[in-house]
């Protein structure tokens, strides 16, 4: 990095990309995705699949989202990330979504799967993870959920308070017993009102707190995801939540956790009961893009949420997130609109595809 032309004496025998007019800015981190491309979390190949759509459009490390399944089922999944982020360290390990959620704010998880988080199963998830579990979602009022961040922050994994139905005194609670993240902030959750302010305020007040934030355009209104911005300045994390319909045209049907999930015309996924939202069809360069381009976050935030944000939020990540000197070789060569136009995760060059919108 620097002025001038100097560089050119450190270029012999490399490929030169010409970015004049262009942004190049730090690789995407995507910490909340689920699929991608028409495939999820199923083997090691629709892995790398969905993987390699989202790095076509910027996501240069992700963390491989888990929903909630029968337990056998999650166990082998953290197993199966486990095995994945060995052979690839553009996988950061897993998130576990589920299942120890409440049932009244369950979005597209399935009630009869939902489980409390007692030691048990607590220390079930640790040991097939395998050091890879790197966040997981809970919801803090449930029995023995004070415990169970206690023993998952002990672990090193990030804890985030969501798909609860908690009042501000106890998601405050969590946060003062370890727990860093708010899982998609707004939903899943209750919202903010004046004589009950939630979970939304009470991660807004604990500066060590990440949020979580869907920007489609359906998740949260754009001018929530402005105030939200600017009264967490330095701590909104832009993730995917990505389903398989991501990355595809929209319509279609698929599942996730088991669930038939509907896309619409609008990209819109939905419970097939039209119930609740789904995850989304997002990729983080259109979260980044609907971000500036609404006229909600500023460029330089909206890039930061992409990348060095949820970067600092993952234990063991914060290496990640920047292009300074020294940092890993990860980065995204965006075009004036905002579109990828090359992305280099890990020091190669990933494949673009032509149908990147």
């Amino acid at each position: 990095m620097g002025t001038g032309d100097s560089w050119r004496e450190h270029t012999v025998g490399s490929v030169i990309v010409d970015g004049r007019g262009c942004i190049l800015a730090p690789g995407f981190l995507d910490m909340h995705v689920h699929g991608g491309g028409g495939f999820t979390v199923t083997d090691e190949t629709s892995v790398e699949r969905f993987l390699t759509m989202h790095r076509a459009h910027g996501t240069t490390r992700s963390v491989v989202s888990i929903a909630t399944a029968p337990m056998p089922e999650m166990l082998v999944n953290l197993q199966l990330v486990a095995r994945c982020s060995a052979r690839d360290p553009r996988i950061l390990g897993s998130h576990l979504e589920g299942p120890f959620l409440d049932i009244g704010r369950r979005g597209a998880h399935r009630a009869d799967l939902l489980k409390l988080p007692v030691a048990e199963v607590v220390d079930q998830v640790l040991d097939a993870a395998a050091g890879t579990l790197r966040q997981v979602t809970l919801a803090p009022e449930l029995p023995g959920a004070m415990s169970a961040i206690s023993r998952f922050v002990d672990a090193g994994v990030a804890v985030g308070v969501g798909h609860t139905g908690c009042d501000y005194a106890t998601a405050a609670a969590a946060f003062d017993h370890g727990a860093t993240i708010l899982t998609h902030a707004f939903n899943g959750m209750n919202g903010i009102h004046h004589r009950s302010p939630g979970p939304v305020v009470a991660a807004l007040r604990a500066s060590q707190v990440t949020l979580e934030l869907i920007v489609d355009g359906h998740h949260v209104d754009d001018a929530v995801v402005g105030l939200l911005f600017a009264a967490a300045q330095g701590r909104v994390a832009l993730i995917t939540d990505a389903i398989a319909g991501a990355g595809l045209p929209a319509g279609g049907v698929f599942t996730l956790g088991g669930q038939e999930i509907v896309v619409d015309g609008d990209g819109i996924a939905m419970l097939r009961d039209g119930s609740s939202l789904a995850g989304s069809t997002l990729t983080m360069d259109r979260a980044v893009r609907r971000a500036v381009q609404t006229g909600t976050v500023d460029l330089h935030s909206a890039l930061l949420a992409a990348s060095l944000v949820p970067a600092r939020a993952l234990v063991g990540c914060h290496q990640f997130g920047s292009i300074d000197p020294g940092s890993p070789s990860d980065a995204v060569l965006l075009n004036a609109d905002l579109t990828v136009r090359q992305v280099w995760s890990a020091g190669a060059v990933a494949t673009i595809p032509t149908n990147t919108e």
